[in-house]
């Protein structure tokens, strides 16, 4: 299993509307708030690496007043 945690900064006051569309998308598994330099903190999993980049780079990055992410991938075999 492949699973990334996606660290979002957005547009002021936009975070609960990008919370809400990030609960929605297949791959996402957990959407959190966070106080701090980051405003949501998101996981996405699936079986295939190459899936978890994609939903990353082509809905999570793209999504209107996304201003930047901070992707950490997990590392198979260490959890």
């Amino acid at each position: 299993m492949s699973i990334a945690y996606v660290l979002v900064n957005c547009d002021l006051g936009f975070e609960e509307i990008i919370i809400e569309d990030l609960n929605h998308m297949e791959f996402v598994k957990e959407v959190h708030g966070t106080f701090g330099a980051y405003d949501i903190i998101t996981k996405v999993e699936h079986s295939q690496a190459e899936k978890v980049r994609e939903a990353i780079t082509f809905n999570i990055r793209r999504l209107p007043h996304v201003r930047s992410t901070l992707t950490l991938m997990g590392i198979p075999g260490q959890s």
